[in-house]
């Protein structure tokens, strides 16, 4: 299995980014998608989420109204589209996957899949 993250860089604040997963492997359709993010010497955090349809999405409290996240199944791909960037949003992000999730808290340490990161840094 492969997830590679793509799109990532070097923004001003207010500004916008948008990362893209895409992912191989596996049987795309049958596992939610979501964006963890690490800053340096910080925890791994929940960013967004997507349902296996793409009906369901799920925000981390500090992205909620800013990121929007969406998924193409006929190219297995998931995006996440960043806008108002804020410093605070420095970090890796990382593109996950987890079979049949079904839930609206997100936890790292129940992804079955993870990509490599892309780093993302939010100038001031």
């Amino acid at each position: 299995v492969q997830l590679q993250a793509s799109g990532g860089g070097l923004v001003q604040a207010g500004g916008s980014l948008r990362l893209s997963c895409a992912a191989s492997g596996l049987t795309f359709g049958g596992y939610d998608m979501g964006w963890f993010r690490q800053a340096p010497g910080k925890e791994r955090d929940f960013v967004a989420g997507i349902s296996l349809s793409g009906r369901s999405t799920y925000f981390g409290d500090s992205v909620k109204g800013r990121f929007t996240i969406s998924r193409d199944n006929a190219k297995n791909m998931v995006t996440l589209l960043m806008n108002n960037l804020k410093p605070e949003d420095t970090a890796v992000y990382y593109c996950a996957a987890v079979l049949r999730y079904g839930r609206g808290s997100w936890y790292w340490g129940d992804m079955n899949y993870w990509g490599k990161g892309t780093q993302v840094t939010v100038s001031s």
